[in-house]
């Protein structure tokens, strides 16, 4: 595969300086070898893949909501706002997001 990319060079901005002139982007040419074309192929393996990560993200999300729930819901007294900070919830990006990692 091919690629063509418009790239500034630091040469290029001292020449444009020196010269009192806008700096002209460089073609670059790249070559990149691909021995694997899973996803133009439609191979099952990347949706496979994608599916597990998914399944995945939403139950370490499920997880640390039902321990953020127990905490609220304790009878142990007073709640400690301490305890609650402790536990993480991050964001869910589990829609999609390992295709794009693919």
């Amino acid at each position: 595969m091919i690629l063509y990319d418009l790239r500034y060079s630091a040469r290029t901005f001292t020449d444009a300086a020196r010269q009192s002139r806008r700096p002209q982007p460089r073609t670059v040419r790249r070559t990149v070898a691909v021995y694997s074309f899973a996803r133009h192929q439609r191979d099952r393996s990347v949706a496979e893949w994608s599916a597990t990560e998914e399944r995945r993200a939403r139950q370490r999300l499920r997880a640390r909501t039902d321990a953020l729930l127990r905490l609220v819901h304790s009878t142990a007294g007073e709640l400690s706002l301490d305890v609650v900070d402790t536990i993480d919830i991050v964001p869910a990006r589990h829609r999609r997001s390992s295709l794009w990692l693919s």
